[in-house]
């Protein structure tokens, strides 16, 4: 069943969508809305369950493609054709869910601190025991032990306090069936490397520096499989770099948006 998505929009121009990370919303893309929309229309839905979205009753086959279906369907009631992609951790994954039933909508691609890779059986598992403990619990507090050390890099931690504190916040506010439902649907994503290379797009590869949960080789998987990409590092940045370095990812946003 479809799930309408709550969608933050802003500006006039080319379609821009931002997909957001996990357990965060769309809010998160609030700087890039701010530096994108003197120029594009710049739209980012929150995903099944978080920020202002519903879950859905069909919660027992979590997949990202209904994610991906659910945008799309969005982008046609607001009469988007095609558009500029991006995502970012989870939201990187859903937008190669997006590519594999929708390649024609896209017309430039932007990855941010994720992988093209399913999940190897160690990585799935953890996430399946973090669904099962989060429902059990009634709350998402357990990822503010195993998820949120790992979303931002040292310097963040050590010298953005009040990014920290926002980040900490909205992890704090992720209701438990989305969280259960986001990681079962990650969990069982498939690998994506193929889908890339049939993407003849020009794409935009990011990754922070001090990335704990996407590596340098995932970041360069990406971009080996992409016919036309470029890859940008971000310095003293961890998974979350929109959010970290708002500055720096703007910046390598629009101009790489504006090669399009």
């Amino acid at each position: 069943m479809r799930v309408d998505p709550y969608v933050i929009e802003a500006g006039r121009g080319p379609a821009v969508v931002l997909l957001h990370a996990f357990p965060l919303n769309a809010s998160m893309w609030s700087a890039q809305r701010e530096a994108l929309s003197g120029s594009y229309r710049v739209i980012c839905p929150d995903q099944r369950g978080f920020g202002g979205t519903q879950l859905g009753h069909d919660i027992e086959d979590p997949r990202l493609d209904d994610v991906a279906d659910d945008v799309v369907a969005m982008l046609d009631s607001r009469k988007v054709g095609t558009f500029v992609l991006g995502g970012l951790s989870m939201g990187g994954y859903v937008a190669m869910a997006l590519l594999r039933r929708h390649p024609d909508r896209v017309s430039g691609l932007v990855l941010a601190d994720t992988k093209a890779t399913a999940d190897p059986p160690e990585a799935a598992a953890s996430r399946l025991r973090i669904a099962e403990a989060v429902v059990e619990a009634g709350n998402s507090a357990l990822l503010l032990d195993e998820v949120l050390p790992k979303l931002i890099g040292a310097t963040t931690k050590e010298r953005r306090p009040m990014v920290q504190g926002r980040v900490k916040a909205l992890v704090e506010r992720a209701p438990a069936y989305a969280v259960s439902w986001a990681q079962r649907a990650m969990a069982a994503r498939p690998d994506s490397l193929e889908t890339l290379q049939g993407i003849d797009v020009p794409a935009l590869v990011i990754r922070g520096d001090e990335d704990e949960l996407s590596s340098e080789a995932d970041t360069q998987a990406m971009a080996d499989a992409l016919p036309n990409s470029t890859v940008v590092t971000i310095p003293k940045s961890g998974h979350l770099t929109a959010v970290e370095t708002p500055e720096e990812f703007s910046a390598a946003l629009l101009e790489f948006l504006a090669t399009l």
